[in-house]
């Protein structure tokens, strides 16, 4: 199953890193930037969600928001968040339902691991339809950062 744009974005709440419930209906009215990543404290998942960080400001007085999604726990995501000083929420979609609702879950992952999230990125508008949809099946792949800053403009 995967979200393709034009779509309504599937609904969901998760726990964030600061233990704290998370709703996409939450930020209805404002763009909604999904990144999903396989695993805190992997190269190539700090480079995704650092350039995020280091472009951030990009997103101020756009109406946007920055969330982070894998399967990992909450307390890895806030270590994780902590020594990164990643200024958005990342949320735990430990249970893979998240992952799953956006086609963006790898069955089998490296080391044996079944149900990793892929890297994917989607962009949410303010009625909270799809307007970006990008997963990557190769893990080491970047998602295309400057289509996203494209579209939030």
């Amino acid at each position: 199953m995967s979200v393709t744009v034009g779509q309504a974005a599937p609904q969901f709440t998760l726990y964030s890193s600061a233990l704290k419930e998370v709703s996409l209906a939450d930020f209805k009215g404002k763009k909604v930037v999904i990144h999903f990543f396989p695993m805190a404290f992997t190269g190539v998942c700090t480079t995704q969600l650092c350039t995020m960080r280091d472009n951030f400001g990009y997103y101020d007085g756009l109406n946007a928001v920055v969330l982070g999604i894998s399967v990992d726990s909450p307390f890895t995501l806030a270590k994780f968040k902590e020594e990164n000083n990643y200024q958005f929420d990342l949320l735990s979609d430990f249970n893979k339902e998240v992952s799953t609702a956006y086609g963006a879950l790898y069955e089998n992952f490296v080391f044996g691991l079944k149900g990793v999230s892929k890297r994917a990125a989607f962009v949410i508008d303010e009625n909270q339809q799809i307007i970006y949809a990008e997963v990557l099946e190769n893990a080491g792949d970047l998602p295309d950062f400057t289509a996203i800053a494209e579209i939030i403009k």
